[in-house]
């Protein structure tokens, strides 16, 4: 029942994200439809090669699609007046889709009996994963990749549940709304991890 509490939280909040970035864009209805699968799937599809499981598995998820669908389509269809406020969510539901797929990503390694680090790993690609693709497709830098504080919540995630800290529904419950609070703090105050420029401050390009 937990995971597939999380598989659907991450499915609607990320197709959802997927479609406000699209709509950002001046993509096109099958543009919308497009972003907002490859954000929902595209981490799971990732997380499986490396753990294999067959990417077929994928075409089980029928109900998921669906639901997907009728995410996308609601948002697509919102007045264009409402849609300007509603963009304003669009980094909150892309926290919730992070923290509940990193969660389920970690599940599902340790459920196939894989180590810790298999259990970091799968929360990553799996939290991070079909955003990389939605931004890589609609041209922005990949929000994971940038000094803004985002794969580490989903690491913090593996490591909850491959160290078996959080493993009762409710344990995993209160580490979903952890790693949503988190993201939303870091960025609301814009904190950040340390990075470092070869870039030459007056160099333009």
């Amino acid at each position: 029942m937990t995971w597939d509490v999380f598989n659907i939280i991450g499915t609607i909040a990320f197709a959802i994200s997927g479609a406000i970035v699209a709509m950002e864009e001046d993509y096109d209805l099958f543009g919308v439809y497009m972003l907002g699968i490859v954000t929902a799937f595209g981490g799971g599809a990732i997380r499986n090669l490396l753990l294999g499981v067959p990417v077929s598995a994928l075409w089980d998820q029928g109900l998921l699609f669906n639901i997907a669908i009728v995410a996308m389509t609601i948002v697509f269809l919102f007045p264009h007046n409402m849609l300007k406020h509603w963009r304003k969510w669009g980094h909150f539901t892309d926290a919730i889709g992070l923290s509940a797929f990193s969660i389920q990503g970690a599940l599902y390694a340790v459920h196939m009996n894989h180590p810790i680090s298999a259990a970091v790993v799968a929360a990553v690609l799996t939290g991070t994963g079909g955003g990389i693709i939605r931004d890589l497709l609609a041209q922005r830098k990949p929000l994971v990749l940038r000094e803004e504080i985002y794969a580490v919540w989903a690491i913090l995630a593996g490591l909850m549940i491959g160290f078996k800290i959080a493993d009762t529904p409710e344990e995993l419950y209160a580490l979903f709304a952890i790693i949503v609070i988190l993201r939303v703090l870091s960025y609301s105050f814009k904190w950040r991890l340390p990075s470092k420029s070869f870039r030459s401050k007056n160099e333009t390009f």
